[in-house]
């Protein structure tokens, strides 16, 4: 590994697992001086915490929900000197729209956009100078799909919310990009009814994987570890000249 984020501090919202405990992962091999950890799961993010805690390496927990504007309120001064920032905490739902509960689709939005929206704004405010960020979003923001009305609308309002603040942070030295990934081998699955019932029907949750991995083009899902180093590139100066980019990172599921 590199030294590419030596001294820096980074901000990592769902952290906890998949995505985002492997994007704090690649950080810290790659350098970073201090994680900040957020997540709901308090005690997922200890575990997390205990596995990536080094001599070198200074590590933060904020627990709380990334929905709740007072949770960022009284985290605010924790950012201090924050220069990276991963907004990727997410959840997911399906179902018609016509039968979907609306506080199903409040939860879904709450969550994934304006969770978004304060986790950006939080780091707007805490970096006093350049900085990178990159939003976690979802090829399923950029592709419609049947019974995904939520988790879709909501993705896309991330990639639009991220032009704008890509936007806005240009003339501080702020980069904001978005990942956009199809399947990524993550619990966040577990969430969605139809994979339970996918899971059943192929007998277990290895064979639902492999069946939804032949949707597209490359034949399987990602791993978290996969889209983590994506995300360390995009943060990094190797990406230097892009701002308010999506990099998808489906499998060629889009086309």
């Amino acid at each position: 590994m590199t030294d590419r984020f030596a001294g820096q501090s980074a901000l990592i919202t769902g952290a906890a697992s998949g995505i985002g405990l492997a994007t704090a992962r690649r950080l810290a091999q790659e350098g970073a001086a201090r994680l900040i950890l957020c997540d709901i799961d308090a005690a997922a993010l200890n575990e997390a915490s205990a596995e990536l805690r080094g001599e070198a390496l200074v590590i933060d927990r904020l627990a709380g929900d990334v929905a709740d504007p007072l949770f960022w309120t009284h985290a605010q001064s924790t950012l201090t000197g924050v220069t990276l920032g991963v907004a990727n905490a997410g959840i997911a739902d399906s179902a018609p729209i016509d039968s979907m509960d609306f506080s199903a689709w409040r939860r879904v939005m709450a969550i994934n956009l304006d969770g978004v929206f304060l986790t950006l704004q939080a780091l707007f405010r805490a970096m006093g100078g350049p900085g990178a960020i990159v939003v976690t979003a979802s090829v399923a923001g950029i592709k419609a799909e049947a019974n995904t009305a939520a988790y879709a609308a909501s993705k896309a309002g991330a990639l639009h919310l991220m032009r704008v603040a890509a936007k806005e942070g240009a003339a501080r030295g702020i980069r904001i990009n978005a990942i956009a990934p199809g399947g990524v081998r993550t619990a966040i699955w577990e969430q969605a009814p139809f994979f339970n019932d996918l899971a059943q029907r192929r007998g277990g949750t290895e064979a639902a994987f492999a069946a939804m991995g032949e949707a597209t083009p490359l034949g399987r899902f990602a791993t978290a570890d996969e889209t983590a180093a994506q995300i360390a590139f995009l943060l990094s100066a190797d990406a230097a000249m892009m701002t308010g980019s999506v990099l998808v990172s489906d499998g060629g599921y889009r086309l």
